[in-house]
């Protein structure tokens, strides 16, 4: 004879509801995450504003950075100012018509700047922009 049990059997079950919750928590903290670790891929200066900024297409161009220290980047590497005429001849044989933005920072030695200006002209390079960023 069998006696039933008061305890009902019951098979496990696996809650898909929780898991699912689970999961897209996770899905949403990884794209937070990997959103914030992004880099600012550029030098850090400050920008001076000028009324008439406007936006340039930055396509294929090269960038020579001026820090308010007097350091210069060429393409986001730091090197000494003498090499500048060098990568620019390397520059300009690699590219027939490059396009040049300078980006100073506000409180930069302007002798750095005009130093790095001298350099494109004797390497015969006309497209020159200078970034600014828009006066408020």
């Amino acid at each position: 004879m069998n006696i039933p049990s008061p305890r009902a059997r019951k098979r496990a079950r696996i809650e898909i509801i929780p898991l699912i919750d689970v999961i897209f928590f996770l899905l949403a903290t990884f794209m937070m995450v990997s959103l914030s670790m992004v880099k600012n891929s550029g030098i850090k200066v400050n920008l001076p504003a000028a009324a008439t900024s406007a936006p340039q297409e930055h396509n294929d161009r090269t960038t020579i950075s001026v820090t308010k220290d007097g350091d210069m980047y060429f393409n986001k590497k730091q090197m000494p100012l003498d090499q500048l005429p060098a990568r620019l001849q390397q520059l300009k044989t690699g590219q027939p018509d490059p396009k040049v933005f300078i980006n100073g920072d506000e409180k930069a030695f302007f002798g750095a700047a005009v130093e790095v200006l001298d350099d494109l002209r004797k390497a015969d390079i006309t497209k020159v922009a200078i970034d600014t960023k828009l006066k408020q």
